[in-house]
Parts: C-alpha cells; sequence; structure tokens
C-alpha cells in the first residue's frame, strides 16, 4: 500500500495511528448493546447521542477550522448518514446483523480509494478482507437471517455511508479533518433531538446516552480523526473489523450469552488476521525508518 509522507516523522505516526484505530474499534464495539438499552426512538438516540459528542469535539478543538470544502462537507454528510442508518438498524433489526452489514464497508473503501485517492490495495489487503468477510460470516451464521429486511437495509446502507466518510476524511489528510466529525455531529444531532419530545427515555436511558455520547463516539471519533492522516482508507476501514467480534463480548459480560463454537472460531479468525496485519503495517513502517 502506497503513502506518501514526509519525513520520517510522519511515518513514525503510523503505528501509533494504528494503535489509535484498534483503541477507536474497542469503544465503538459497546454501541449496539448501549443503544438497545435506551428505550426511545432510534432517531432521537442518534440525535442525543452525537449532541453530546459535538459538544465534546468542540471541546477538544477549540476554534474549529471550517473552509467548507468538497471533502469536508462530504465526511460530514457521510458521518451522519453512518450514524443515523446505524442506529436505525439497531432498532430494526439484530445488533449482529447491524454491526456485520456495516462492515461490508472495506469493500467498498478498496474501490473506490483507488478511483479517488489513488491509493493501491495490495494483494495481502485483498486477502484480508475476504477472510475477514468470510469469518464474520461464520461467526453470525446463526443469526445473519434474523431480523427485518428492512433493519438489515438500513445496516447495509450504513456500510455504504461508512466507506464513503473513511474516503474523504482521508482526502483531508493534509488538513484538520476532525472538523467534519464536528459538523456531522452538529446535523445529526439537528435532526433526531426532534424526536426526542415525542417519547424522552427514562433516568437510566439518559446514562446510557450520555455514556454513548462521550465514550463510544466522541472520544473514538477523535482518536479515529487523528489516526486517519497517517493510514490509508482502507486500513481506516479495516483495522476497526475488530468491533463486530467485540459486540457479543460485551453481550456476553452483561446478559449471560454464551457464543457458539462457530462464533468462537469466526472470531479467532478476525482477530489473528486483522492483527496480522497491524503488525505488518507497523513492520513496513519501522522497515521504512531504519
Amino acid at each position: 500500500m502506497v503513502i506518501i509522507v514526509t519525513g520520517n516523522s510522519a511515518i513514525n505516526e503510523r503505528p501509533k495511528a494504528i494503535i489509535y484505530l484498534i483503541i477507536t474499534a474497542i469503544l465503538w464495539s459497546f454501541g449496539g448493546l448501549l443503544i438497545k438499552s435506551v428505550n426511545t426512538n432510534s432517531l432521537a438516540i442518534a440525535g442525543v447521542r452525537s449532541g453530546i459528542s459535538a459538544i465534546l469535539i468542540l471541546f477538544a478543538v477549540g476554534k474549529p477550522k471550517l473552509n467548507w470544502s468538497f471533502a469536508q462537507v462530504g465526511a460530514a454528510l457521510s458521518y451522519s448518514a453512518t450514524v443515523l442508518l446505524y442506529v436505525a438498524a439497531n432498532k430494526h433489526t439484530t445488533a449482529a446483523n447491524a454491526i456485520l452489514l456495516q462492515y461490508t464497508a472495506p469493500v467498498y473503501v478498496a474501490v473506490l480509494g483507488g478511483w479517488l485517492l489513488k491509493e493501491k490495495v495490495r494483494r495481502a489487503d485483498w486477502v484480508t478482507i475476504i477472510i475477514s468477510v468470510s469469518a464474520m460470516v461464520l461467526f453470525f451464521a446463526d443469526d445473519i437471517g434474523v431480523g427485518g429486511i428492512f433493519g438489515n437495509l438500513l445496516a447495509a446502507g450504513s456500510g455504504i455511508a461508512f466507506a464513503l466518510f473513511a474516503i474523504f476524511m482521508r482526502m483531508q489528510k493534509d488538513g484538520s479533518p476532525i472538523e467534519s466529525v464536528l459538523l456531522g455531529n452538529i446535523l445529526t444531532a439537528f435532526i433526531g433531538i426532534p424526536f426526542l419530545f415525542r417519547d424522552g427515555p427514562d433516568t437510566k436511558g439518559w446514562m446510557y446516552l450520555v455514556v454513548l455520547g462521550v465514550v463510544q463516539l466522541g472520544l473514538p471519533y477523535i482518536l479515529y480523526s487523528k489516526a486517519i492522516k497517517h493510514v490509508t482508507a482502507l486500513e481506516a476501514s479495516l483495522i476497526p473489523i475488530i468491533e463486530p467480534i467485540l459486540n457479543p463480548v460485551w453481550v456476553f459480560l452483561a446478559l449471560g450469552e454464551i457464543p457458539g463454537k462457530w462464533a468462537l472460531a469466526g472470531g479467532l479468525i478476525v482477530i489473528t488476521v486483522v492483527t496480522g496485519r497491524c503488525l505488518l503495517s507497523i513492520r513496513e513502517s519501522t522497515a521504512r525508518v531504519g
């Protein structure tokens, strides 16, 4: 995979960026469980979660650098579509279906990234995509047919939006992509918060919404925005693929649901393949420095 950088300092940022993406995936993975724990309209959940996230990001950024470029606006719109469709999908299909279908994103990034970003997709990347997607199908073999068709379509749309988000964010590698996340959260808040007045959550639901906004959305997207400047769009959508594997872990810890043997096998395959891909990227970065 070709990445154009200037100086060893930029290369040295790649291992740190990969670690940021791994932490991002871990924080994102709480989404399915938390969203299903809030008893209110899906658009209201998305709006409040993004509103809280926007406040956090605004504090972290200070004065935002808004240039209203094609990439900045494109990333904001695709971000908003990603989170709105994902939250809605979680309310209309299983959490497994929602996250699995969203993580078809690396396939779209691999195809579109070469065209829009001129980032070469190597054989190792295609192998990682094929094995990971196949293993996730194995992981959710018992659940993929469960849930409404409408919810599955929403989740598939979220995957396309997430792919476009990664590409538009990568277009801003020499700028400040966090502003796109800020704009996307503000847009989502404007769309979703009015639905809160129809049927607001209880006290426990508000607690979950705060956790969703700060821990599950705000903090990881700050890390993601830092990482995207030093990894390719494909890596930014492929490395977080450990998120759908961790989702059932939190369900097991919270609800006592035990994954089956096929789920354990699929999870082990994905973690092994993605870990190997991460180590390969880090080793390549180290070799370039040497």
